[in-house]
């Protein structure tokens, strides 16, 4: 129940995940940048509705998990920041999962919302991005 004692609307969200293995150099606080080095990334894109449609899915699995491949090729077996986009933006985790979130919002259907985009850098170390509320 909400705060305010109106019933909350129903909420469903489906996860995907995906792999890249990549390798980056930190730009640190005093601009020199720290060794190159890779990491085997996990992407996990979690979507939300309070809509689903007639079959009763949020969306489809594999168009999901398809769009979000399609967005992380260009990021594997590469230097991040050799990448546009990190030669601007350190390429931290953080900063790699607000670029997923920017790219893949955009191609979702008006009633699913891209809830966040979490990657995993290495086991026990993520950083996941939610976008605006």
């Amino acid at each position: 129940m909400a705060a305010n004692g109106r019933q909350s609307p129903d909420m469903w969200t489906v996860s995907v995940e995906t792999h890249f293995w990549a390798s980056h150099r930190l730009t640190l606080p005093d601009g020199s940048k720290e060794p190159a080095h890779s990491h085997n990334f996990s992407v996990t894109a979690d979507v939300g509705t309070e809509k689903i449609t007639d079959m009763g899915l949020v969306m489809d699995f594999r168009r999901l998990k398809a769009m979000l491949d399609k967005i992380v090729a260009d990021f594997d077996n590469v230097a991040l920041d050799g990448i546009d986009y990190f030669k601007q933006n350190n390429p931290t985790a953080e900063n790699v999962a607000k670029y997923i979130y920017e790219q893949l919002q955009p191609k979702l259907h008006k009633d699913v919302k891209l809830e966040a985009i979490r990657i995993i850098e290495e086991p026990g170390c993520s950083a996941k991005f939610t976008g605006p509320h």
